[in-house]
């Protein structure tokens, strides 16, 4: 076995760093290894890469490296779904093709697992698997306690494409909200960068100007009731955490039933659920090989609830702008009267006197 006497100027240090010095090869984990089989000894006494080593001690090790550990494979194996979990899953689903498949995800429902989330969207997806090769992937994700459309890939290549239209804000998403209160300008761009509140454990957002990152949200009110809550149509541009929630708190109206955003002011009495009332209706989207997928998700119960009890119209909700004009026809320039006369492609200097016309010689 390798030996040797700890000089001088070694005196005091690490172990480990003994060897980093003396035998490079010789790394923090191995030493960590010997030192529990007792195969590194310093005066014949077991020795851990944190003692520390003193001048004249002995210390000797073994002449062989250990073999590099195995990583370890975690394979996560899924229970088998309940067949009323397939049913479930299988009675959100609102469109279907050879790329995706679209839900129209309940709240309450997890998009993705998590801390004190029992059951969730992935864990249900072999589902809606069919006649795939696979289960479908996840793309794009919704709040928990938020409703409405969910796109889900059907092969790798859809999920390549599908990921790229959303990263790229290709894909067109309009919610539905409930806000406490009327926005006084009915329609407009909210435009207020957003970063993890300090002191959430990154699980609330704010308005963060100076290192928030960019998020911009287009609305209009759709309908309204009096001046206790509106209906207001929501358009992302970006895709930040709560970046629907985070905007509506920040011009003053909270999203009815958002806790989180809109403190004990954002419940409205008479009977109006406590819930979010916030919900994907619309995503359009196009297809990889060609075409667009263009759906919408209907209200949950709660939010259907709430709105016919205010009296909402809701022929408005789906209100299709009218597509702008198309630009007027460039008329042909006008030569001006200064210049008419001259042959195409001749100017006259500026302030010369015209040339005379002469009459036609006679023959």
């Amino acid at each position: 076995m390798p030996n040797a006497t700890i000089a001088d100027d070694d005196d005091g240090i690490r172990l480990d760093r003994w060897f980093q010095r003396h035998a490079p090869e010789v790394t923090f984990n191995i030493v960590s290894r010997w030192s529990k089989t007792g195969a590194v000894r310093l005066d014949g006494g077991k020795a851990g890469p944190g003692d520390r080593v003193s001048v004249g001690q002995a210390l000797v090790w073994p002449d062989v490296l250990p073999e590099p550990a195995k990583p370890r494979l975690v394979v996560k194996v899924r229970p088998p779904l309940h067949p009323d979990q397939i049913d479930y899953m299988r009675g959100q689903v609102i469109h279907m093709d050879a790329h995706a498949v679209v839900i129209n995800k309940p709240p309450g429902l997890a998009t993705q697992g998590g801390t004190g989330i029992t059951t969730s969207v992935d864990d249900m997806l072999d589902a809606l698997q069919y006649d795939a090769d696979a289960r479908p992937r996840l793309v794009h994700r919704l709040d928990k306690d938020t409703s409405g459309v969910l796109l889900l890939a059907r092969t790798a290549r859809a999920a390549a494409f599908f990921s790229k239209e959303f990263s790229g804000r290709e894909a067109s998403k309009t919610y539905w909200g409930l806000t406490i209160g009327v926005p006084e300008i009915r329609a407009g761009t909210i435009d207020a960068a957003i970063s993890k509140q300090p002191g959430s454990g990154g699980e609330k957002m704010h308005v963060d100007p100076e290192n928030g990152l960019k998020a911009k949200t287009r609305y209009r009110v759709v309908d309204k009731a009096a001046a206790r809550a509106a209906w207001v149509e929501f358009q992302p541009f970006t895709g930040r955490t709560h970046q629907i929630r985070v905007h509506a708190a920040a011009i003053s109206h909270p999203l009815v039933g958002d806790g989180k955003y809109g403190g004990k002011d954002s419940y409205l009495t008479g009977g109006i659920s406590r819930k979010l009332h916030l919900h994907s209706r619309r995503l359009v989207i196009a297809l990889p090989d060609g075409g667009v997928i263009d759906i919408k998700a209907e209200l949950p119960t709660h939010m259907a609830e709430s709105f016919a009890m205010l009296g909402f119209d809701m022929a408005l909700g789906d209100y299709e702008e009218p597509p702008p004009p198309p630009p007027p026809k460039k008329l042909p320039r006008r030569l001006s009267s200064a210049t008419s006369g001259n042959r195409r492609g001749e100017r006259r200097a500026r302030g010369a006197e015209p040339e005379p016309v002469r009459p036609p010689r006679r023959k």
